[in-house]
């Protein structure tokens, strides 16, 4: 190997790699719940971040062990494929290697712990799908909604912000599929949660092109332009020679008169809103302004897409090509100023596929966290609207499949058996931390919770009132789609780490360190930093 690499062998590096993964685990396993506790994130520059939404933490922690990496990666794609469950399915994955290092003191080997956790993991998908509930009206998408908000600084006003949540969802959604894109959040500080509102249509964090454009514009004929309104520079170098100063005079007018001709286009098309994904020209500002027409320029193209969606206007690459048809339509389109920001509304449009919400915060802060509150809430409430299946919250599913999963390991011979088993007791350190993080007894809660679940299999844990109780009758309820992929996406993460056992690294200036962990338990190998 080259000079200065380094390398962990065999039982070593397994006992390095779980270690790495339960320290993760274990620093965002407080975040869980409704009494969860939030993390303060320092970056280099100063800038504070205070959440507890586990993505958002694992995110903006500098984390430099690989196999805490791979964790890492469990959450954002729990993140991306449904929105919430992010810390849920960390510290199963982190419980699950936890059971596994008991095990491998026992001497059964890591592939005889892989194929038992395989196992597990498929009937634990077989056993959710027997527990889940089918629903996906309009109030199970509230509950599924307030569930995912509570415990992250919306609870005073979660009700109002599910209700915008689920309008927004049902409002994109087509064929039976939300696409989370076409619904735009705006952040904006200095007013209270409850002030947040939906729009039913577009806003964008934009001016006018020019302040002597109409503030205000009824019946909207809305242009949607990829092309810039200017004259483009050419694409080669080249000289143009002038030898007469009326060379010079006659080579401006043909500019001006190319950007004129552009605006007559435009003009004469019948629109008197104008969206331009690129530059427009100073001329072309004051000529539109004298026409009346509100011209919006150098607009993001996810807000392009958004305006088309929203207006049934076609987005234009050649001006030479924009005709009537091509516009969209909308009631109004208006500039407004909240607080220190000026945005343009675009609202009134007929069945619009695209909307944005306002939330308001008292400080950035706050107005950052509810944001994370309410993407995790649109995420949730698409993916029921999406399945149509939801399971009890609380633990409650959980508790009920290391059940089936305990009976399921007695039809099992062999070691396996030991790995299924240890699955199921794995499962169990979501409600465990739930009470944990609420102040409660965790064996008391772990105790009830099994008697409970020997004849109803939607008991879960009341963190406010202390209590085993039935959780579907509480409203509280997630989408069975959040559990899946919370369930699949640690076990897999586990079988791979489980199945190193030899790490070779460089020690260049950006690799990890992998020595420098002597005194730990006589451990001749070592652990790169973490964090």
């Amino acid at each position: 190997m080259p000079e200065g690499s380094s390398r962990v062998l065999g039982r070593d590096a397994q006992r390095m790699n779980i270690m790495a993964g339960k320290i993760l685990a274990e620093t965002i396993r407080t975040t869980l719940g409704p009494k969860g506790m939030d993390k303060m994130l320092v970056d280099g520059m100063g800038d504070i971040v205070v959440t507890n939404d586990g993505v958002t933490i694992l995110k903006e922690m500098d984390i430099e062990h690989p196999a805490a990496k791979m964790l890492v990666e469990v959450a954002k794609t729990q993140e991306d494929e449904v929105g919430d469950g992010t810390t849920t399915a960390v510290i199963i994955a982190g419980e699950l290697l936890k059971k596994a290092e008991d095990l491998l003191e026992q001497e059964i080997h890591p592939t005889t712990l892989v194929m038992g956790y395989r196992k597990a993991a498929a009937k634990a998908q077989e056993l959710l799908s027997d527990i889940a509930i089918d629903a996906s009206d309009r109030e199970t998408l509230r509950m599924v909604a307030m569930t995912a908000m509570t415990g992250k600084g919306t609870e005073k006003a979660r009700e109002p912000l599910a209700d915008l949540v689920v309008s927004a969802v049902m409002q994109v959604e087509e064929d039976g599929k939300v696409d989370k894109d076409h619904i735009n959040i705006h952040r904006i500080q200095g007013a209270t949660v409850n002030d947040s509102q939906i729009v039913h249509g577009v806003v964008i964090d934009k001016s006018r092109a020019d302040n002597s454009m109409p503030k205000n514009i009824e019946n909207a004929q809305i242009a949607l332009l990829k092309y810039p309104i200017e004259v483009k520079d050419l694409e080669t170098d080249a000289k143009i020679k002038l030898t007469d100063p009326a060379q010079m005079q006659a080579f401006i007018e043909q500019e001006e008169q190319m950007v004129k001709d552009m605006v007559d286009k435009i003009i004469a098309t019948g629109a008197n809103v104008v969206f331009c994904q690129k530059g427009i020209d100073d001329l072309a500002q004051h000529l539109l302004a004298r026409e009346g027409i509100i011209a919006v320029k150098r607009v993001r193209k996810s807000d392009m897409e958004r305006l088309g969606k929203a207006t049934g206007g076609q987005l234009v690459t050649n001006i030479e090509d924009l005709t009537s048809e091509d516009l969209g339509k909308a009631g109004k389109v208006y500039e407004k100023k909240i607080f220190d920001e000026v945005l343009i509304f675009v609202e009134e449009c007929n069945e619009p596929k695209a909307v944005s919400i306002i939330l308001r915060g008292s400080t950035r802060h706050v107005a950052e966290e509810i944001e994370r509150a309410v993407e995790d809430a649109i995420g949730v409430v698409s993916a029921t609207l999406e399945d149509g299946k939801v399971v009890a919250g609380g633990g409650a599913p959980e508790m009920a499949i290391a059940k089936g999963l305990k009976e399921y390991a007695d039809t099992i011979s062999g070691r396996e058996q030991l790995a299924i088993s240890a699955f199921a007791e794995a499962l169990e350190v979501v409600p465990k931390t739930l009470a944990e993080n609420a102040g409660l007894d965790q064996i008391d809660a772990l105790v009830d919770l099994r008697a409970a679940h020997e004849s109803n299999h939607y008991i879960g844990l009341n963190v406010f009132k202390g209590e085993v109780v039935d959780m579907k009758d509480e409203k509280v309820i997630e989408p069975h789609r959040v559990k899946k992929q919370a369930i699949q996406s640690a076990a897999e993460a586990a079988e791979m780490i489980l199945r190193i056992d030899d790490m070779i690294a460089s020690t260049g200036p950006s690799e990890p360190d992998m020595g420098g962990m002597e005194g730990m338990g006589g451990m001749p190998g070592g652990m790169p930093p973490m964090m």
